[in-house]
């Protein structure tokens, strides 16, 4: 059933407050905006570095007609009883549309509780929607998100450290006690795959994305205030791409721009300061003419850290394409 907010949306406050939302990935389709979070329980479990207090069961998706029209909530598109091949753990999902077909992506822990990643599909943008009997083959880790570029070709972009496991595949198979570089080496970078035209595979295998300096030098991995975390999304601003992801332990929202959607991307700067709760996770979007940034933050349930709301606000950028800071709680 639908769910209507019965008030107008407002940009820095949670867009919905009937349930916990997160990780919201924006899109436009059939000239509206959805959005996919994750929907987080209201629980009070342990909290740890695995994240196992992000035990998140199902997706909602939330719709809005404009930027200050309220938000609908058009109810459960897909519960982790429908996954066959998942265990638990819903973590934050995206969207995309291609052949006729609207396509939700999502991580989750399969039996043996390594992450995969899924896709479900459905005639329309709020479901409900099918998912396939098995995860993506070759998939891994978390955060996916897919970016369908102006040629029709589509790549999927993933990878979390810590609880998602990123760092556990760097023989190209699972190490459950492999660990990242160390701090003077180039960091982990998201892993970027192109899809097949079904958009049910991957047409190539994963590979990582390169990260750099102004000077052409890798990120490194104690670099904490530059270096990827999780959190990847791809958009394109005049003929840039641009890959935008969290840092993690330092809780900022941090860019690099590049010519390819498979990189190598050059770091720019910081474009959303940390916010309350540990987890920073977003998705930029443009809605009638204005840039969108949708985030989320703990504030709804007091700063705890499972139990988050999704908002936004909008996003502007420089003459010379850099993204202007966006600072929430600066009075």
């Amino acid at each position: 059933m639908d769910t209507n907010t019965s008030k107008k949306a407002q940009q820095n406050e949670p867009i919905v407050t009937h349930i916990y939302t997160a990780d919201p990935s924006a899109h436009v389709f059939e000239g509206k905006l959805y959005i996919y979070p994750s929907h987080d329980i209201d629980h009070d479990g342990p909290t740890n570095d695995n994240g196992d207090q992000y035990a998140m069961e199902d997706y909602h998706v939330l719709s809005m007609e404009s930027a200050d029209a309220p938000v609908v909530d058009h109810g459960e598109a897909l519960h982790i009883k429908d996954v066959p091949w998942a265990s638990q753990q819903m973590w934050a999902p995206d969207a995309a549309f291609k052949n006729d077909t609207y396509y939700l992506y999502f991580p989750a822990r399969d039996k043996d509780g390594v992450f995969r990643i899924g896709v479900a599909t459905s005639a329309s943008p709020i479901g409900p929607f099918k998912a396939e009997e098995n995860y993506m083959e070759g998939s891994f880790s978390i955060d996916p998100a897919v970016y369908v570029d102006e040629d029709g070709q589509s790549y999927m972009y993933f990878g979390g450290l810590w609880g998602g496991q990123l760092e556990k595949w760097q023989t190209g198979a699972y190490k459950p006690e492999a660990e990242g570089p160390a701090v003077n080496e180039p960091a982990l970078g998201p892993q970027v795959a192109q899809l097949s035209d079904d958009m049910l595979s991957f047409q190539t295998a994963p590979m990582e994305i390169l990260i750099v300096d102004e000077n052409g030098a890798p990120i490194p991995a104690g670099d904490e205030e530059r270096r990827y975390f999780e959190g990847p999304w791809m958009h394109k601003y005049e003929c840039k791409y641009y890959l935008s992801y969290s840092t993690g332990t330092t809780h900022k929202l941090v860019y690099a721009v590049g010519d390819h959607p498979e990189g190598p991307f050059v770091f720019k700067g910081t474009f959303l300061t940390p916010v309350l709760g540990w987890t920073t996770h977003h998705s930029i979007v443009e809605y009638q003419d204005k840039w969108y940034l949708f985030y989320h933050d703990a504030s709804l349930s007091g700063g705890v850290d499972h139990k988050r709301s999704v908002k936004f606000t909008e996003l502007h950028y420089n003459e010379d394409g850099t993204i202007q800071l966006i600072e929430p709680y600066k009075e």
